[in-house]
């Protein structure tokens, strides 16, 4: 007799509680095999295709496109210990252990989840009747709801998030009318109720119209637009920015300071060694060796703070972040080991972790511990800029554009390749003294890059 297994949204890892649906990569029916992508999700982070640790048949799944689950809600529920009418081998109950490589999943379930009986589920009803933008809604493993009992009898709610929703604002939950299958209240339904009462200025909030059994519910608004405005949810990748920037601003003391390099030489040294043949050397690449060379003359830099121990933890290896604009906003791709990495190495990885922003396949691990980032905003035709600190590190190091200007060059006026460089740094690790010494010697780098010799 088949097993039916529920398989849950697993810990992405990073702190990260939720992920939108993109792309579902099976329907109801199909046959799976252990370790096989059934769904793509965009984390907060990155695309993550997420794989299903059990083999069989796929019999439910939760949640449409666009819609946001908490990690630990249903995914999908595969029978699995019978061989499947069609497609190629058996189903094998035990999961794989790896979902997504680098995370882990937990180990099969003990023992089979108890649900109600009910009538057949299609794949339509199926595939909507799973929770929805983070509703509350834990359908059980056949896509039946149960309405637990309580003390004033039945009430077709589920998640104690929407319990607790309405506890705090007063609201009845035996007044509403679910939208959920089988009449579940989900979270909507009462955010929807709770809007209606406070536009009509009534005591009692209003029933929500309810949707057909087994769809999702329509995604109510946060907020009900004026005139001449346009709002957009804070959420996804943009959510995470807007959230990091905040804290960063609200935790971190950062000062800035900035210098004007003359650039001829560098562009030069650069046009010289793409002539020699090989790879072709990237400007940023260079700019990241000098970056690695300056911290390791300054490590104060390259650290972070421990605000609980009030203590300045200082690492011994770069991991060089870098600003990279993409049709899915900003995000900060990391170079592991880059102070280990000559200018062809760096030229390569900065190549392949942009092409990964670019098409959102960067995963977490990518995404994640910095120690310093390198922001080349001159690519947006600037010269300056005072960035935010990519939080919890401690500096961050700006380019602008490189662009003729009138300089003074060995005692006379010429045209020469001029550069802003800026320095923003969290003052807590150090003082004026070493974020200038700092910034001077990439300065100097930059004007001769025989500099770089020393350390090389």
């Amino acid at each position: 007799m088949a097993q039916v297994l529920e398989f849950k949204l697993p810990d992405l890892g990073e702190g990260l509680t939720e992920a939108e649906i993109v792309r579902w990569l099976v329907e109801v029916g199909d046959v799976v095999a252990i370790d096989q992508p059934v769904v793509e999700v965009e984390t907060a982070k990155a695309m993550v295709e997420v794989p299903c640790p059990y083999g069989g048949v796929v019999t439910a799944r939760y949640g449409e496109e666009g819609t946001e689950l908490p990690v630990g809600a249903p995914l999908i529920t595969v029978a699995v210990g019978e061989r499947p009418t069609s497609g190629a081998g058996s189903a094998s109950a035990e999961g794989s252990g790896n979902v997504l490589v680098g995370y882990g999943t937990s180990e099969a379930p003990a023992r089979r989840r108890r649900v109600r009986q009910g009538r057949p589920v299609s794949g339509a009803s199926a595939a909507g009747s799973g929770e929805v933008n983070g509703q509350g809604a834990v359908p059980a493993v056949n896509g039946q709801a149960a309405a637990p009992e309580t003390d004033d009898g039945p009430v077709p709610v589920i998640s104690p998030l929407v319990r607790r929703l309405a506890r705090q604002n007063g609201l009845d939950l035996r007044e509403l009318t679910g939208s959920g299958p089988d009449g579940l209240i989900l979270r909507a339904d009462v955010e929807y109720a709770l809007r209606a009462a406070a536009r009509s200025g009534a005591a009692e909030p209003q029933t929500p119209v309810p949707q057909p059994t087994g769809t999702a519910p329509a995604p109510w608004p946060t907020a009900t637009a004026a005139p001449g405005e346009i709002r957009t949810p804070l959420k996804g990748i943009r959510g995470a920015v807007a959230d990091k920037l905040a804290r960063s601003r609200r935790e971190i003391p950062d000062a800035t300071c900035w210098v004007d390099a003359d650039a001829t030489e560098l562009m030069r040294a650069r046009t010289a060694m793409n002539a020699a043949g090989g790879p072709k050397i990237s400007l940023l690449a260079l700019l990241a060796r000098i970056c690695t060379a300056a911290l390791a003359r300054f490590p104060e830099l390259n650290s972070t703070v421990d605000a609980e121990a009030r203590e300045v933890v200082q690492f011994d290896r770069v991991h060089l972040g870098f600003a990279a604009q993409t049709d899915r906003g900003l995000v900060v791709p990391v170079v592991r080991d880059a102070h280990a990495r000559d200018a062809e190495s760096l030229t390569a990885e900065f190549a392949r972790l942009t092409e990964a922003g670019r098409t959102g396949t960067l995963t977490p691990a990518e995404l994640t511990g910095g120690t310093f980032t390198l922001n080349n905003y001159g690519v947006f035709g600037v010269d300056g800029s005072t960035p935010i600190i990519n939080h919890p590190e401690a500096a961050m190091l700006g380019v602008g554009r490189i662009v003729p200007k009138p300089w003074v060059h060995e005692g006379e006026l010429a045209v020469r390749q001029v550069v802003q460089l800026s320095l923003t740094f969290d003052h807590r690790v150090c003082d004026g003294g070493t974020a200038g010494g700092f910034l001077r010697y990439v300065a100097d780098c930059v004007e001769q890059p025989a500099v770089l010799l020393r350390t090389l």
